[in-house]
């Protein structure tokens, strides 16, 4: 089994595809609105919330599908607690919760490595952006730019949509 499979064994290109197209399009408000306003707005995280119960079914076996339910409530209790005691952002970890049954079956040290590489990647690409006038130009009036914190919103979602491609682009590499 190759690393891109691996990352997420349970999740079939079809079941992939299913929960990828609404996560992209809220996926893109939310990395906007973090850039833009250094927030995620609560509506992007109902509607990122709401893509597991309305599609998660379709997409993953029912056992799994109900464990994406569970970990939607663990992310978001650490989350609470990262928030309270770390300083992450609010938005952040809800964001992160609505985004965790996406999860469900997946390889927890793969995930985490992903997350990192996202974490780092979007780090880099937003510090070499900013530091960037053309790019300040093009965007003068986010909110990133100039403040002291990182717009986590940027890995979060590059983390989710990289783990929704993997299944996708293994079936690809397979054939």
């Amino acid at each position: 089994m190759g690393v891109l499979q691996a990352i997420a064994p349970a999740l079939s290109p079809l079941g992939a595809l299913i929960l990828l197209a609404p996560t992209v399009v809220i996926g893109l408000w939310v990395m906007a609105s973090d850039l833009k306003f250094m927030r995620i707005p609560n509506q992007a995280v109902l509607a990122q919330a709401a893509v597991w119960p309305v599609l998660g079914w379709l997409a993953l076996p029912l056992d799994l599908w109900l464990w994406g339910f569970a970990l939607m409530g663990i992310v978001l209790v650490v989350g609470f607690l990262l928030t309270v005691l770390a300083g992450v952002g609010a938005g952040d970890s809800k964001y992160a919760a609505a985004a965790a049954g996406l999860f469900a079956g997946g390889d927890l040290r793969l995930i985490l490595g992903l997350f990192t590489a996202c974490l780092l990647a979007a780090f880099a690409a937003h510090r070499i952006a900013r530091a960037l006038p053309a790019f300040r130009r093009a965007a003068p009036d986010w909110a990133s730019w100039t403040h002291a914190k990182f717009p986590m919103g940027l890995a979060l979602v590059a983390c989710v949509l990289f783990y929704l491609v993997s299944p996708i682009l293994a079936s690809i590499s397979a054939q």
